[in-house]
This record gives structure tokens, sequence and C-alpha cells, in this order.
């Protein structure tokens, strides 16, 4: 069964370079869920990939049918901003697992509603001063800063991820963002680890005339009777020694003669 890997830290630790990078790695093959907000649209964001860009209109009908499965509001310098997350069928356990970005609270709501074993926390951590710079540069390329807005959501990072409040969501687990390339090498094992991440695709042929196409890109396997017999430990050394070399599929033939392969 899946899982949701649900990514949280304060501002500027990032945290949405990491989620881009995962959603985009090929051998994790994660999917997403797209949250819903009413905040204005910023820019180089595009509706349906950040967030659902919507109306409170759309909160207000969800809350009558019953599909809101969390929602946050924030009083913010340009009024209130509302994010949440609704029950829309974009989640599928039995097919995928799946990646998420948010705050604690978010996570938390999710967590309740899904169950611990479905929702796993990924929080991303830094160096605070660190953070300031990087979000005062950010800021500095919009087209209409809103530096107010910066230091209510830095303020308000102490708060929302404070010792005990990480403590009380059981969270024991950081990720470091001092380095993007070792964060993102520690994520993926951590994934790798928790998480089915490999996908299986039995294929019958009749005859071998396909066979160089189908298994093109593949490292191959031939099993056969008078083969060499690996323990399980030494199979896992190799299939480890083969990602490192850059093979990420593996393809075992099974019933082929040797003379046609």
């Amino acid at each position: 069964m899946g899982k949701i890997y649900y990514i949280i830290g304060k501002s500027s630790t990032g945290k949405d370079t990491i989620f881009k990078k995962l959603l985009d790695d090929q051998d994790l093959n994660l999917k997403t869920i797209v949250s819903y907000t009413t905040r204005p649209i910023r820019d180089g964001e595009i509706n349906g990939i950040e967030y659902y860009f919507v109306n409170e209109e759309v909160v207000r009908t969800a809350k009558e049918q019953g599909t809101l499965i969390e929602l946050r509001t924030y009083n913010t310098c340009h009024g209130n901003w509302m994010y949440f997350t609704l029950l829309d069928h974009q989640i599928d356990f039995k097919k995928a697992n799946y990646i998420m970005i948010g705050t604690l609270e978010s996570y938390l709501s999710l967590r309740d509603y899904f169950g611990e074993d479905k929702v796993v926390p990924i929080l991303i951590d830094l160096d605070d001063g660190v953070r300031l710079q990087r979000a005062l540069d950010r800021e500095k390329c919009q087209e209409n800063p809103r530096y107010q807005e910066l230091c209510r959501r830095f303020l308000a990072d102490a708060e929302d991820f404070s010792k005990e409040k990480i403590n009380r969501a059981g969270i024991t687990k950081f990720f470091y963002n001092d380095n993007l390339d070792h964060c993102m090498y520690d994520i993926k094992e951590y994934i790798k680890r928790l998480g089915r991440y490999c996908h299986v695709v039995i294929q019958y042929l009749d005859d071998l005339q396909n066979l160089d196409t189908i298994t093109e890109g593949f490292y191959c396997f031939k099993a056969s009777s008078k083969g060499r017999s690996l323990t399980s430990e030494s199979f896992s050394e190799l299939l480890d020694s083969l990602s490192v070399k850059g093979h990420s599929k593996v393809a075992f033939l099974i019933g082929i003669k040797t003379t046609s392969f």
C-alpha cells in the first residue's frame, strides 16, 4: 500500500526545491496531491502546479459537501488567506506513493484523517540566519515585494515549529538542508527504506523477435538452473552496485533458452 510523504519546515528552508526534485525523480516515481489556496498567485507560480488558486466559495461548497479534509486560515497584511486540502479523488494508495508539501498543522490533519501508517513527515531544517537571507533575496525579485508579510511568516515560524509542537507531533527525524545534494540523498534513501519504490511489470512473450526492443535500456538477468546461485545479501549488493553505475531498470528473463539470448 502507498504512502503520503509530507514535506514540512520553516519558510525558506528549501522545501519547494526539494519537493520539485523528489517529484521529478523517476526512480521514486512519486505522484503529488495539489492543495488549494485563496491567496493571490505569485510571480512564476502556475495554477494547478503549486496550488489550485480559488476563491472562498470553493471552501463553502466543500464544507457543505463534506469533502474538506483540512483548512488553515492566516490573517495576513493583505487579508485572510486560506489553505486547504479536499477529498477530490487525487489519492489511490493501491496505485502509488505520494509527495505533498505544507505546514505542521496540515500534516497533522492528514495524518489523523488517513492514519500514521499512511502519512510520513519529512521535516526540513536550516539555520535561521540563512533562512532570513534567502527570504530577503527571493522577495527582492518579486514585482511587488511584500516585506511585511515576509517578517510575519518568519516570526510565525518560531511559534509554528516550536520544539514543543514538534515533540507533540511525534517527529524525531530532521533533514538539514545546508547542502542540497546531501539533503536530497538522505531523503531519497529514507523514502526507499519506508515505502514501495519499485515499479514491477510482468510481460509474456510468444516469440523473441521483439526481445531486444523490449529490454533496451535494461540490465538483464537470465534465470537458469545452470546459472550462478546468489544469496539475498549478495544479490542486494549487486543491485546497489548497478544503481551506482546508473542502471535503474532491471529485467529478469525467465524461460528463455541460452541460444536465444
